[in-house]
């Protein structure tokens, strides 16, 4: 068919140049293959829609290629690989009547519309642009109809951007290389990354824990059931426990005492709907709630913005553009939203003006939020078309803007105050007052679509009281608690502390958390971010010799000038001038200062296959590994097995942890290949209390755990959830096996 298609169009184009007519054809390029299907579409005849795979041009990776003495001025060449597309489009090109730069609206987009603009001959400044937060039809031809001039402030900004990680690159690069081991980097945003992930480690690692102390108190009125209240003064002051002994005291004394309750306060409480999403936002509720890493985040909303094929209505882009730091959305899309919200839920469900956010003081607010471009398209009837991940995250983006437009969600509260009666009590000579908080969900408002999606909210029911009742105390219960170190950065966390401190901009996120993971400067572990030793040695070296490339304050400063130059307010020339001068001061003085660092090195107990040297860990892209330390003669390497110090359950034999190719955790036996149990979840050293088995443990993406047996025979597991899901994935492995028989 395509063959006949080809002679068809050379017959028709013969048919033309022989009458001496021509037709006009447009030439649109853009990025990716996906969006050209879905825009050709839109666009219909008359014009031809081609990708150009991202940058065609761009610095060599061989040479430094700025000249620092002739104004910073940078040599581009054509990517190597790229010779056979471009004499494709330039080929297409030169059959067109006109061409449009489609790239991405962002300034990587603009900077890749001003390198096809040179290697097309285009002229920047003629209307040649064109651009579209979303792929819709009135979208695309509204831009047709609507090109302008490049943007060459926004191309400077970019420019600016990637001369600046080229001087930090390839000009500190080679220092780690020469002082520390080949195949190291330093990135100017990706440095202070990694120093932000070692402090809260050694935050983790300095805390001092202190105990404290909290009792619980089971109350009873009458006949109805007990409800829990909680000690919250001792004479009017905040209770301050910190140890058992004093605790027991208190608890003794509270045993004693008559109890009445002496307030109630009823009062409402409203819990607004948050903005539509922005792209860290988006990164930050796609890791808590869906799982997602921002690697995975980025690639999905991509697939998504570029457009899904949906049977009958074709190739559709579902979402509008998905790097932004906006929460403006158009008066359309408010207007949709409010009809489908009238309608499927009634008028109360929406408020009496649209709901506004403004944005954050660091917002370019150049494009909307993230939002669906059609909210009709309901993401349960378009669930069939979609991928597992493509589902979850287009329905997490279509509630978050829905929702973002409905009223605020209403709780009933109540708070009631029990007091023991002191004067009344004189084996008791303190005033003691119990708390009880309740709350019920009076009108759910946004919640309606969120639908718990959102919010941890639970209704909390207490018993009917007055003031003036008299309530018993049937147990008192103190508690043991100690004070816990801040958490470990995982994905949402890490993208919002960037965020907040101004450290790139939501398109360089994901990047630069795979770029320090690539580099062995962290690692991922249960989901959160440790240093390596080597992470540890490269900031510690830089903060030293290079306080400014991983001071918080200066990149943020740095960034807040990149924005100028977007703006047209900074020159992109005078800031390199001016960062290149102290910089490659402080890099001959740091060239002479520092000697050789010698990484520690941990020798294992396991001998070489090969050479019988005993192997040394070292630490690649997947985490660490076992290496021959006789390397380059010796190149025996092996994974690093962590023993559970559990027994396999089909052999005897030890468990131990393994890393997938993928760089995640499971567990198998360490007499693989004879013995082939392997489980992703963890083994348990507790053996199942009804039949002694092996028990694991399920982790969900919530990161709830559930136990349960290995033993398929026993009881345990007949109403267990997850028997379930394990049933299913036997039945599958079992038909994969058959399948690969036949």
């Amino acid at each position: 068919m395509a063959i006949v298609k080809k002679a068809a169009s050379r017959k028709s184009t013969t048919k033309r140049a022989k009458s001496g007519k021509t037709e006009k054809n447009t030439l649109v390029l853009v990025e990716s293959p996906t969006k050209a299907k879905t825009i050709e579409r839109y666009l219909g005849k008359g014009y031809i829609v081609k990708a150009s795979m991202g940058h065609l041009r761009d610095l060599p990776k061989s040479q430094f290629a700025i000249d620092v003495d002739n104004n910073f001025e940078p040599k581009y060449i054509n990517i190597r690989g790229k010779g056979a597309l471009i004499k494709e489009l330039k080929k297409e090109a030169s059959r067109a009547d006109k061409v449009y730069l489609a790239s991405d609206p962002d300034r990587e987009g603009e900077a890749i519309a001003w390198h096809l603009a040179h290697i097309f001959n285009i002229d920047a400044s003629s209307d040649c642009r064109i651009v579209f937060n979303e792929i819709t039809k009135n979208a695309i031809q509204k831009a047709v109809k609507e090109p302008h001039p490049i943007n060459l402030d926004r191309v400077d900004a970019q420019q600016a951007r990637r001369m600046l990680d080229r001087i930090v690159g390839y000009k500190l690069s080679p220092l780690l290389w020469r002082k520390v081991r080949k195949g190291l980097s330093a990135g100017r945003v990706q440095s202070v990354t990694v120093k932000l992930i070692c402090e809260r480690e050694d935050e983790i690692l300095n805390f001092v824990s202190v105990e404290y102390w909290t009792i619980g108190a089971k109350l009873k009125k009458g006949k109805a059931p007990q409800f829990t209240a909680e000690l919250y003064q001792i004479d009017g002051k905040k209770v301050d426990i910190n140890n058992g002994e004093i605790a027991n005291e208190i608890k003794a004394e509270m045993e004693v005492c008559q109890w009445l309750v002496d307030d109630i306060k009823n009062r409402q409480r409203v819990r607004k709907a948050s903005p539509p999403f922005t792209t860290s936002s988006m990164q930050q509720d796609a890791a808590r709630k869906l799982g997602f890493t921002s690697k995975r985040t980025m690639m999905v909303a991509q697939q998504l913005y570029e457009g899904i094929d949906l049977g009958r209505k074709g190739p559709v882009g579902l979402i509008t553009y998905m790097r932004t730091d906006s929460t403006r959305i158009s008066e359309q899309a408010t207007q949709e939203a409010r009809d489908y919200v009238t309608t499927n839920f009634g008028d109360k469900y929406y408020p009496a003006k649209p709901n506004v956010y403004l944005a954050g003081k660091k917002a370019q607010d150049a494009h909307e939020a993230i939002r669906p471009t059609s909210v009709m398209l309901v993401p349960a009837a378009i669930e069939k078309y979609l991928t597992k991940d493509q589902f979850k995250l287009y329905q997490l983006i279509w509630q978050r803007f829905v929702a973002s437009q409905m009223v605020p969600a209403v709780f009933d509260v109540v708070s009631v105050s029990v007091k023991n009666k002191r004067a009344a009590q004189k084996k008791s000579t303190r005033e003691f007052t119990l708390r009880i908080t309740g709350s019920k969900l009076k009108f759910p408002g946004f919640m309606a679509v969120y639908s718990g999606v959102d919010t941890n909210e639970k209704d909390v029911e207490v018993p009917d009281l007055a003031v003036g009742d008299e309530v018993k105390l049937a147990k008192a219960e103190p508690a043991q608690h100690f004070t816990e170190p801040p958490a470990r950065y995982n994905d949402a966390s890490l993208v919002k502390v960037l965020e907040e401190e101004g450290i790139g901009r939501p398109s360089t996120y994901a990047p630069i958390i795979e770029t320090i993971l690539a580099r062995g400067y962290v690692q991922r572990v249960s989901k959160s971010f440790q240093p390596t030793e080597l992470g540890r040695i490269v900031v510690e070296m830089l903060q030293t010799y290079f306080k400014d490339i991983v001071d918080v304050k200066f990149s943020a400063e740095l960034e807040s000038e990149l924005d100028s130059i977007a703006e047209g307010t900074e020159d992109k020339t005078d800031m390199l001038r001016k960062f290149y001068g102290p910089f490659s001061e402080t890099l001959k003085k740091a060239d002479e200062a520092i000697g050789h660092v010698e990484l520690p090195v941990e020798i294992s107990d396991v001998p070489c296959d090969i050479c019988g040297r005993m192997m040394i860990v070292k630490q690649g892209r997947y985490g660490k590994f076992l290496a021959c330390p006789g390397f380059p003669e010796c190149r025996c390497t092996k994974p690093l097995l962590k023993d559970t110090g559990i027994k396999c359950p089909k052999c005897g034999g030890n468990i131990v942890e393994r890393k997938s190719r993928r760089g995640k955790s499971f567990y198998g036996c360490k007499n693989y290949p004879e013995c082939d149990f392997a489980t992703w979840d963890a083994p348990q050293k507790e053996s199942c209390p009804k039949c002694g088995s092996l028990q694991l443990k399920h982790f969900y993406r919530n990161g709830r755990g559930i136990l349960y047996c290995y033993n398929d025979a026993c009881e345990t597991r007949k109403d267990n959830p997850i028997n379930k899901e394990l049933e299913k994935q036997r039945q599958k492995a079992e038909k994969a096996k058959e399948a690969k028989h036949e």
